[in-house]
This record gives structure tokens, C-alpha cells and sequence, in this order.
């Protein structure tokens, strides 16, 4: 990234600008604006999420704020209520109270002599979902948004589940957000800091039994899924993804449905901002930003809602790399999207090779196969353990976060295997399959990886997708299977912009297990597969046709490393029990911030037990420290989770533990159990 030092705008910072709300709530705020913002207004750009302007998010902010200002902006990082340096209690995420505030504080914004009138609203992750779901409440000043790695729909495309299957990371995300809000406000914005500290830690919720309780698709998760009335998105919305993260479906989704001017990119990044993110190609991403607010809030004519509809950057065949700092490829540019250069490929699942067809299962390896060129049929019962080598659901960095080579949960698993491509295939959508399944116990899931495999043996995930047999019919009303009886099921596979090299195979893995990412079943079921047939969205073929700007940003932020981090990812196997568990140890160090003297640390361990043959021994323990100082001051928040299950419940713990110099000045323990009615 290049550093840029001069700005069109001087630019002046409010560290603590506080906005109060109808309820007497105050917000604080962080502010950059140009200097002479109070007598030439300038349109305001607000962030607005609860990962602490004043540590947390801060060095992001501070490449990216002062950019945006430097160039006629006042760009707003809001603490979230409840968070930070902000007054008030956090309940949930995207709750109406949250999204309440954010129309509260876009009239603010608005009214403010220093802005224009006109306001636009960014983020990631969090902050992505939040600034969408607010423009479907379409508060007036609200112009445009900018959404990076988020969602439509918070059931089917989320960090909590997919395909109606239950995901590790929700009871994760629930240790996180249970120690990510457990620390106060800054004394030296707060003189409550302490009072309103304890208000916090003693209505902490533990929100990971709440959301794994909520097994379909209810009220509580289309609230917020801005899906359920996509007409209702009017103001203009440019939207980015990336391949190595789990939220890459929503660009195409906003871009195909949204009646609003709204354009998507999609790059090879992971859960990061595009300027700053790995894989590489970073790519200018405030440039872009500036463009779509110049258009849409200071009504610029520049063309931006000219620019093609989809820009996608299509990664080519490179062996396996779960800790990738770069990625071979070129930019696709789409017009339209759909796109006509897009032509839908069925592959039946069958018995014998040929044209149009993924021929089944070698039946040495114990599957039946008719020999009639037509008929046959998988058993599908896949050891416990498949999946360690799928990475995390939303890769932060290079520390063998993405998937790394399948070939291994490959040779576990079911796999139909394409021939050996003459020419290069270019896929760019999503891919859709089609089963004839039955299964032997009520409750199940199939996973399917979409893998490019090298003539080396080597096999990198392209694609996955899956799906909670409850659901085959409906997303809202479930209903387990029922023993034996044949069904046909579809379900997506995520989208993708993919080449694969000729040479290489394209696979199709399925598994009925897929630890850590899917919390298991509670009976290691078999599933039988007679029939299917893969969907695939070929893409004709291209150049290069997208050169972006250069990544840039203003100076990071100003801090001395106290103590170094270090990161560790492992598997590890117990060869006395035969236990398998992934082992990953995050220590962030601890740093100092030379602008206002904070001192912060975090660490981190996630540990993800389980035997290859039983699915009830799967066991989760997490646990978040985090520290805060300055001078004399010192404090300290602990959080231990666990997550176990029994054949009809899902059991989660939890404590929190809070200390202020050397004494703990509050504790409090969780113990929940949930019925398992799907999964």
C-alpha cells in the first residue's frame, strides 16, 4: 500500500464528538473533516459498529478515514451503544434498538452545520450488514453505501448457518462477542468508565445457545435480511467480496436483484478491506470508494454508474497455499449481471465416463456401481474428522487461515472426478447440484467441495456448499428425513471465478461430515446417492479486462510494540484415544498507541476436539484475554467457552471474568442447553 501524506483538504480530528439520541443514549465519535468543513459543508460518511474506535478498529480507521476527509469528507467511526466509548447496553447484533440509532444519528449527521445534508454509510462485515440493513429503513439523508464482506440473508448466509447446518463459528463468533464487549469506555474520555463498566459486564449476554436455538429460518433471522424485500433497497450501493472469505455470494446477489444503481467486486481477499487484504492483488479501494461518494453524495457526473455491473477477479490454477500472499489471475468486467458470457453446463452424476457426465465412484474403493453405463449407487459415510484442512469461515490473514490442500479430506470423502481438461475451463457463478439421496437416520447434511486437482494429486477448493437434510423442502419449516425414503434435494454451491489449467481434473467431493466447520450430527448416519448431477456456469473465456487503481492510504497510526505476537495453527492427533483436534493459538502482543498513551493486548486460543468414528465427541473450548492500560490503570477481561452435545442437546458454557489492576471485580457463569430438534 502507498502511504499518501498530502490531501486536497487539510484535515482537522475530533477524538470524542458525542451525539445524543432521543432516549438521552451519547455516542461517541471519532470525526476527520477538512478544516474549513463549518463554512463549506461537506457531505458526512458514517462507520458505524462496536469494535471500539479507540483500539480496536483503530488502525484500519486511521489508513482509511483521513484519507476520505483529506479528500472533502467528514468521515464519522461511531462506537456502537454499548460499546467502546459509547453510553448504553448492547443486547444482540442488528437488533432494531441498533439500527434505530443508526437512522438517529444519520439526522444528526445531517443536521450538523459542517455537512452537507447528504450522508453515506460504509463498512465490513459488521459494519457491511448494518449499513444495508439500514438503507432497507430508507432514512432520508441516507444517499448511498458502501458494504464490504456481508450479507442478504442472516439465516442462509452467515457466520451461524448455512445451508440450514449448524456452524462451529456461531458458537466461536459467540465467544467473541462475549469478550469483544466485556471491556470499558477510556477513562480519559469516560470519567464513568467504572460504573458504567459493571453495567456492562453484568448485562453481557452469551448469545451463541440464542442463535444455535433458532434452527430455522424465523422471524428473528429475516429481520435485518434485507433479501426479504430487495425493492425497498432504492438508494445506490456499491458492493465488495472476496473469494477467500464466506461472505462472496452477496455482490452477485445485491447486483442482480437491488432496483437501485448498485455494482460488485469481488477479489481474492480474505475478511479484510481490498486496499490492505491477502491474498494480493491489493487493489485501490478508497480510490473506488471516493468515486461512488463523489457521484452519489456531491452529485459529480464521473460515469460510476456506468462502470460494469460485476467485476470479478478470476484466480487461475496455483498448487494449494492456506497461508496465500498472492494469487495468479485476471479481472473479468461484466456489463450485465447475469452475464450472456455465462452458459449453464449439467454434468450427470453416472456410471461411465464421457461427455456430460462425472463418472461415479472407483469401486475398489467400496462403492457399488452398475456396469449398464447407467444405474448406480454411493454409500456415503464419511469419518468425523473430514474438513481440518477447510480453514476459518471468514480467513483474517496468512496465518493458514484459507483451505489448504484437499487432497486429504479428498481421499475420505466421495469424490466424482472430471477428465483431464484439453483446454482451460473458466467458471464464474454459482454452481448448483442435484441429488437422489436417502438416509439411514432423521437427521443429516451433505457438503460439497468443487476442487481443481493438479496432475500432481495436489487439490485446492475452488467452491463449497451444503446443505441440513431437514431443510430439502423449506428453509422455514423443516422436518427431519425420514429412514430410507428417497428424496431429491438442490442446494447452491458458493460462487466462484475460477480458470482451471488444462491438465488438471474438476472434482466434486461430497461428505456427510465436515469438522470444524459444521458441527456434526448426532448419529454418524449413511447416506445413500443414486443419481444427480452437477450445475456449472462456464464462463467463455477472457483477457484481462479490469486494471483498478493502485492500493493506497494515509499514514498508519502511531504505537510501539510492547511485546511481539505469535500465531500457531495445528493438527494434531492422539494415538493412543485417536482423537483428532485442530489447535490454534493467536497471540496478538501487546502495543502502545503514541498519540493518546492506551496500551492493548489480546490473545486468543480456539481448540476443536473430535473422534473420527463419534460424532458426540465433539468438543470446542475457546478462550479471549483481553488488556487494557495506561500509567497506573491497568484492567483485564477473561472469557472461557465450551461447547460439547449429547445425542438430543447442544451444551454451551461459558465465564466471564473481569479485573481491574490485580483484583477481579466480577465473574459470572452460563450454562445453557439447547434442544437439538435439526440438527
Amino acid at each position: 500500500m502507498r502511504v499518501v501524506t498530502e490531501f486536497p483538504h487539510a484535515v482537522v480530528e475530533t477524538p470524542d464528538m458525542g451525539i445524543t439520541l432521543s432516549d438521552g443514549c451519547r455516542l461517541s465519535a471519532r470525526v476527520w473533516m477538512p478544516e474549513d468543513a463549518a463554512i463549506n459543508p461537506v457531505p458526512a460518511v458514517l462507520e458505524y459498529i462496536p469494535y471500539r474506535k479507540r483500539d480496536g478498529t483503530l488502525p484500519r480507521d486511521e489508513i482509511m478515514h483521513p484519507y476520505v476527509a483529506g479528500h472533502g469528507y467528514a468521515t464519522v467511526r461511531v462506537d456502537m451503544r454499548g460499546n467502546g466509548d459509547s453510553e448504553g447496553l448492547m443486547a444482540d447484533e442488528y437488533t432494531i434498538q441498533e439500527l434505530a440509532d443508526a437512522c438517529e444519528v444519520i439526522e444528526w449527521l445531517a443536521a450538523q452545520p459542517w455537512c452537507s445534508g447528504a450522508v453515506g454509510m460504509m463498512g465490513k462485515s459488521w459494519g457491511g450488514f448494518n449499513c444495508l440493513q439500514t438503507a432497507f429503513l430508507q432514512p432520508p439523508a441516507l444517499k448511498a453505501v458502501i458494504s464490504v464482506c456481508s450479507t442478504t440473508d442472516r439465516f442462509a448466509d452467515d457466520i451461524h448457518y448455512k445451508g440450514g447446518c449448524l456452524l462451529g463459528e456461531n458458537f466461536g463468533w459467540g465467544a467473541v462477542m462475549l469478550s469483544y464487549s466485556s471491556r470499558p469506555a477510556d477513562p480519559a474520555l469516560r470519567a464513568d468508565w467504572r460504573e458504567d463498566w459493571l453495567r456492562r459486564l453484568e448485562a453481557e449476554p452469551w448469545l451463541a445457545p440464542r442463535w444455535a436455538d433458532m434452527q430455522e429460518r424465523n422471524d428473528y433471522w429475516k429481520h435485518g435480511s434485507v433479501c426479504e424485500d430487495y425493492s425497498r433497497m432504492t438508494v445506490p450501493v456499491l458492493s465488495w467480496g472476496g473469494w477467500a472469505d464466506n461472505y462472496m455470494n452477496t455482490v452477485s446477489h445485491l447486483v442482480e436483484n437491488v432496483p437501485a444503481p448498485v455494482k460488485g467486486i469481488v477479489g481474492p481477499w480474505v475478511h479484510q478491506y481490498p486496499h490492505t487484504a491477502v491474498p494480493g492483488p491489493q487493489v485501490g479501494f478508497l480510490q473506488e470508494a471516493l468515486r461512488w461518494w463523489d457521484r452519489w453524495l456531491k452529485g459529480i457526473d464521473n460515469g460510476a454508474e456506468a462502470d460494469p455491473a460485476y467485476r470479478a477477479y478470476m484466480i487461475h490454477s496455483e498448487a494449494p497455499d492456506a497461508s496465500a500472499r498472492h494469487r495468479a489471475g485476471h479481472w473479468v468486467a461484466e456489463a450485465e449481471w447475469p452475464s450472456a458470457r455465462v452458459s449453464r453446463h449439467v454434468l450427470a452424476l453416472g456410471a461411465g465416463a464421457g461427455e456430460g457426465r462425472l463418472p461415479s465412484p472407483d469401486p475398489s474403493r467400496g462403492y457399488l456401481r452398475e456396469e449398464d453405463g447407467e444405474a448406480f449407487q454411493v454409500k456415503l459415510a464419511t469419518p468425523q474428522h473430514l474438513g481440518m484442512h477447510t480453514g476459518e469461515f471468514f480467513p483474517m490473514g496468512l496465518n493458514a487461515e484459507m483451505p489448504g490442500d484437499q487432497a486429504g479430506d479428498d481421499a475420505l470423502s466421495v469424490c466424482f472426478d472430471g477428465d483431464v481438461l484439453a483446454a482451460d475451463l473458466d467458471l464464474l457463478g454459482a454452481a448448483r447440484l442435484t441429488l437422489l439421496v436417502s438416509s439411514d437416520k432423521p437427521l443429516g447434511f451433505v457438503v460439497a467441495r468443487l476442487n481443481d486437482v493438479a496432475p500432481d494429486g495436489s487439490s485446492v477448493r475452488i467452491a463449497h456448499g451444503m446443505l441440513n437434510l431437514c431443510h430439502r423442502d423449506s428453509m422455514e419449516e423443516p422436518a427431519p428425513m425420514l429412514p430410507g425414503q428417497e428424496v431429491e434435494v438442490s442446494f447452491a454451491i458458493d460462487h466462484m471465478a475460477y480458470r482451471l489449467a488444462a491438465g488438471h481434473r474438476l472434482r466434486l467431493a461430497l461428505s456427510n461430515s465436515y469438522w470444524p466447520f459444521v458441527w456434526p450430527s448426532p448419529e454418524a448416519g449413511e447416506l445413500t446417492i443414486t443419481g444427480g448431477a452437477l450445475d456449472l456456469p462456464v464462463h467463455q473465456g477472457s483477457v484481462n479486462e479490469w486494471t483498478p487503481p493502485p492500493s493506497e492510504g494515509a499514514q498508519p497510526w502511531a504505537h510501539r510494540v510492547i511485546r511481539a505476537g505469535k500465531t500457531t495453527r495445528k493438527i494434531e492427533t492422539d494415538l493412543i484415544t485417536g482423537r483428532v483436534a485442530l489447535v490454534v493459538n493467536d497471540d496478538l502482543g501487546d502495543a502502545e498507541n503514541l498519540t493518546h498513551g492506551l496500551c492493548t493486548g489480546e490473545t486468543m486460543s480456539e481448540l476443536w476436539y473430535i473422534h473420527p468414528d463419534d460424532p458426540l465427541s465433539a468438543r470446542a473450548v475457546h478462550t479471549w484475554e483481553q488488556r487494557l492500560s495506561r500509567g497506573d490503570w491497568a484492567v483485564k477481561t477473561y472469557a472461557n467457552a465450551e461447547m460439547t452435545a449429547s445425542a438430543t442437546h447442544l451444551n454451551m458454557k461459558a465465564t466471564l471474568t473481569a479485573w481491574e489492576g490485580d483484583q477481579v471485580i466480577f465473574t459470572r457463569s452460563f450454562d445453557d442447553k439447547v434442544p437439538r430438534r435439526f440438527v
